[in-house]
């Protein structure tokens, strides 16, 4: 999706996407932690500080909030007007260490009525788009229950 938003580790039996993380930064002087990156400045209005480290995220996470969209939003959101819709479930994850809110899509199949406020969630890869030469990655929240 964005070059430098996650990173993706080979795990530990050879396989990919085992430890995928989202990327942020933390202010050396305020340890604020910002996501998406930041790279110029520290975007916390108290802090004068400019030294930004790259830091990765937590890996799991509590749902602070979730919603679905049911409708196909309009101009300038791309889609296939000829494609029918499917609708998807946003998620709001609340991680504690990082004392802050990510916003995404929760993985295919997960829908609002699999979901409540406060349960664990875990990031995981996802697809945004895909063609015959590329794939566009991106992150999905899953909840932690449906991988034991």
């Amino acid at each position: 999706m964005v070059a430098g938003w996650f990173t993706v580790t080979e795990g530990t039996d050879g396989t990919e996407g085992q430890d995928f993380r989202l990327l942020g930064t933390r202010c050396g002087a305020c340890a604020s932690v910002f996501f998406p990156r930041e790279d110029s400045f520290c975007r916390n209005p108290a802090c004068a500080g400019g030294d930004l480290t790259q830091v990765p995220l937590s890996k799991r996470g509590r749902v602070w909030s979730y919603t679905d969209g049911r409708y196909r939003p309009p101009a300038p959101y791309a889609s296939d007007p000829g494609a029918p819709w499917e609708p998807y479930t946003l998620v709001a994850v609340e991680l504690a260490a990082e004392r802050m809110v990510v916003l995404g899509q929760a993985a295919p199949g997960v829908s609002t009525a699999d979901l409540a406020v406060g349960m664990e969630v875990e990031v995981v890869p996802g697809v945004l788009n895909e063609d015959a030469e590329t794939t566009w990655t991106t992150w999905h929240w899953r909840p932690v229950e449906a991988t034991a």
